[in-house]
């Protein structure tokens, strides 16, 4: 572990760096969710000395995270059809290379199937099931669409230009129980491994990829006077936002921006007389002259839209704000004023290019 820094946590670039060479980093989850660390490399780097460090020092479930596209072409299904387990981990049923291997459990068999799973050539007959290999299935879209250690390792990997697949397994403690963050810093320090969290790959992955795509611009004539109405699509599900602004943006070097999550019953009931509607934001951006409201509508595919959209939203998600970010980068600002119902730190702001000069409250 680097020691110029006093954060026990590496940088996503450093991480992508050592994936890139073959080594190990150990990716960490929210401890609002599994709160657990994981030995994660690139599948395309697998060795059977690999597999015994992870078997003998992870001590946990070795697998092996495979895009979804990957696993259809090798007719490898999910272990069952409706996931019931907290956290929908994707497990797929187990295989084993129907070449190259003996009893499958050792660490030269298992790597052994592992690179026959990537190999371009392989095909379903190729392998035999069960066996002593997990494959998990991986969500499009990675960290953005699912915060786990799946989707971290196949994002590590595709980023550090290797294959989109990486080798998992969680790490224990000598007693058995799992290894949260003090006995993970020792971990990584007795064997010179870095350690990332998930939550910094996802704001690492928002500042660097687009997210949005511009569909159209339209005014339209409202209460507000005439409002220039920007329509957009995003790229990881393709939910429509909207960015509507008020007045002439090149008048403010600090225009007055305000970032609305959609909320069914406030929207469209309380007009402007409520603190969560878009209506009160429109009427400070029209005092003020000029400004944004950010309009970020809940995904149309989400099941149960209607119902989740009738739930005021508790805070924005790392993709709201990453949505958001680029929603603003777009109509071309960088600094702003932002317009909150409290006092909030958004963090991961300055990868955008943006900087909140000053929070105005709703009165």
């Amino acid at each position: 572990m680097p020691e110029t820094s006093s954060s026990p946590f590496s940088s996503i670039e450093e991480a992508l760096i050592r994936i890139k060479q073959g080594e190990m980093v150990v990716v960490v989850d929210d401890e609002n969710r599994e709160n657990e660390g994981d030995l994660t490399l690139a599948a395309e780097k697998v060795t059977p000395e690999a597999i015994n460090f992870m078997a003998t020092h992870g001590r946990g479930l070795i697998c092996v995270a495979l895009e979804g596209s990957l696993l259809d072409k090798l007719q490898i299904p999910l272990m069952v059809k409706e996931n019931s387990s907290p956290f929908e981990t994707a497990f797929c049923i187990s295989v084993e290379a129907r070449s190259g291997t003996t009893t499958g459990i050792s660490a030269a068999d298992r790597s052994t199937t592992i690179q026959t799973l990537i190999d371009p050539r392989s095909k379903a007959y190729d392998f035999v099931k069960p066996g002593h290999t997990f494959p998990l299935r991986a969500k499009p879209g990675g960290v953005l669409m699912r915060t786990g250690q799946t989707e971290a390792s196949v994002d590590l990997a595709r980023l550090a230009g290797c294959h989109p697949s990486g080798v998992i397994c969680e790490i224990m403690n000598t007693d058995g129980t799992m290894a949260r963050l003090p006995q993970l810093i020792n971990f990584c320090q007795q064997h010179q491994l870095l350690m990332v969290t998930v939550a910094d790959l996802v704001a690492y992955r928002l500042s660097k990829e687009p997210l949005v795509k511009h569909l159209m611009t339209e005014d339209k004539v409202t209460h507000w006077g005439i409002v220039q109405i920007h329509h957009f699509e995003s790229l990881l599900d393709g939910g429509k936002h909207l960015a509507m602004v008020v007045g002439d943006l090149s008048t403010s070097q600090e225009p007055l921006v305000r970032v609305h999550l959609e909320t069914i019953p406030d929207d469209l009931f309380h007009g402007g007389s409520s603190a969560n509607s878009f209506g009160l934001a429109l009427d400070y951006l029209k005092n003020e002259g000029a400004g944004v409201l950010v309009y970020l509508r809940r995904h149309a595919k989400t099941q149960g839209v209607i119902q989740e959209s009738l739930v005021p939203p508790i805070s924005m998600s790392d993709k709201d704000i990453g949505v958001g970010a680029q929603i603003l980068r777009h109509l071309g600002i960088s600094n702003m004023r932002l317009l909150a119902r409290k006092e909030t730190k958004y963090r991961g702001l300055k990868g955008f290019g943006l900087s909140i000069t000053r929070v105005e409250l709703f009165k």
